[in-house]
């Protein structure tokens, strides 16, 4: 049997529960409801990976680049001297459809042949579809991540005090892996925790797992 290659978090606590990280070129879920640390999380994949030498996309579909770079330095994360050295580009994209959105981003991922990639948020893609039409052109996109040679992890909002593991009920179903984050407003020394929703071909913990917000970042307790 091959052993499968595996992506680091850069979670502390988080890749013994699933096998030592998520399967290279996987395409992941990270699912959460406001201020459950979903763009922390996928900030904090990107810095690993390029304290590592893996190269990464960041790409807002909300968020201003100088945004996304207050909320990073706040950690110590100086993504700005990657960029300049071309191994990580942080954009934003304001006007763009799902014809061009797959195209710009092989073509970033390419330029820096970027092991790792992150999109904030496929929640705002979803919602520009047709109902009829969502399962299988976001089906489509997800086939295309997972030939890019970079592994990714899709920012999905979920409503306040929903059960729901994505927005639209169908993101779920197509990615390979799911990382669920919760809050819990009242009754905890740590509100926040995460689950390992889903992880294919992985054999993952099933529990909930308790995580604080440090200045570094993102560590399970």
């Amino acid at each position: 049997m091959v052993e499968k290659v595996r992506i680091t978090s850069g979670i502390p606590g988080l890749d013994k529960h699933m096998e030592g990280g998520f399967i290279k070129d996987s395409v992941n879920l990270i699912s959460g409801a406001t201020g459950t640390g979903k763009t922390i999380l996928g900030l904090q994949y990107i810095w690993h990976g390029l304290k590592k030498g893996e190269n990464g996309v960041y790409i807002s579909l909300e968020q201003e680049p100088e945004d996304v770079f207050a909320d990073a330095e706040l950690f110590g994360w100086d993504f700005k001297k990657y960029i300049n050295q071309k191994k990580c580009m942080v954009e934003y994209l304001s006007t763009w459809n799902l014809e061009e959105l797959p195209v710009i981003v092989l073509e970033k991922i390419r330029e820096i042949k970027a092991e790792r990639f992150v999109l904030d948020t496929i929640t705002l893609v979803c919602s520009e579809l047709e109902t009829d039409r969502m399962r299988s052109e976001i089906s489509e996109f997800i086939n295309k991540l997972k030939h890019s040679g970079a592994t990714s992890l899709l920012i999905c909002e979920i409503p306040e005090g929903s059960k729901a593991l994505s927005t639209f009920g169908v993101e779920e179903y197509i990615v390979d892996g799911i990382l669920l984050l919760h809050y819990l407003e009242f009754g905890s020394d740590s509100p926040r925790s995460l689950q390992v929703r889903k992880m294919r071909r992985t054999k993952h913990g099933s529990d909930i797992y308790p995580f604080t917000i440090t200045k570094k970042g993102i560590e399970l307790k």
